[in-house]
């Protein structure tokens, strides 16, 4: 794969700060929500993770890249998923084209490690959406995508789902149905309370299970609290 560009404002090639800055607080971070995720699962085994926010450009896929690349580094076998068949951006993160991947398997049956790519990490991969469909809300809530996930389970130990934000279209609801937990994403300053609010009411209204909340986009060097607790978790 080729080195992915630079992310916006941080100058870390496709904000995948656990790759490239390992020692950094963010990546420290994203371990600390390994570790959670980890004692969410102790009653109920968490394999399947829908990682969404409620709008748009609150850090979804840069979180779901991130936490996948730290699963993989403690040895865990983990897909990453792009499930956002509208504005898919995982393919940018890792520096890879978009051609084969969701809507391949979905169509033509195969299984996600058909399509899946290897990325620089070891034991990482990532399935990219493939070419996008007009029917994006179907094809999440069909019972295709539920036995590729069902499948692809059995093939990896953690798969992530990357999806597009909650209040914009139901993908992302519908999928909460089908995995077993949802990482809702907060964008600091990006989204208001009465709007996450209804993003966990929807995912909760179709039984979906939210593991926790994560603030993302926190000003580490104004406040040293957020810095020291970016992520909390309820179960």
């Amino acid at each position: 794969n080729r080195r992915p560009a630079p992310l916006e404002g941080t100058g870390i090639p496709g904000g995948l700060v656990t790759e490239f800055a390992p020692k950094s607080l963010a990546a420290e971070a994203y371990r600390t929500l390994r570790t959670n995720i980890q004692f969410a699962g102790l009653d109920r085994p968490c394999r399947t993770i829908v990682i969404t926010s409620a709008t748009p450009w609150e850090g979804k896929t840069t979180t779901a890249s991130n936490f996948g690349v730290v699963c993989a580094q403690a040895g865990s076998r983990v897909c990453v998923v792009d499930a956002d068949l509208r504005k898919p951006s995982l393919h940018g993160a890792f520096g890879m084209e978009n051609g084969r991947g969701l809507t391949t398997a979905l169509i033509e049956g195969k299984a996600l490690a058909d399509v899946a790519l290897p990325t620089r990490v070891p034991g990482l991969s990532v399935v990219v959406s493939g070419p996008l469909p007009p029917n994006h809300t179907e094809l999440a809530a069909s019972q295709r995508m539920r036995e590729l996930l069902e499948a692809g389970a059995r093939d990896y130990d953690l798969i992530l789902c990357d999806t597009p934000p909650v209040l914009s279209v139901s993908d992302a609801v519908a999928l909460s149905a089908q995995c077993d937990g949802v990482i809702l994403v907060v964008g600091v300053g990006r989204v208001s309370t009465a709007a996450l609010r209804r993003a966990a009411e929807q995912i909760d209204a179709v039984e979906g299970r939210i593991l926790g909340v994560l603030l993302n986009r926190v000003d580490m060097k104004r406040d040293r609290y957020y810095a020291e607790y970016q992520c909390y978790y309820h179960t």
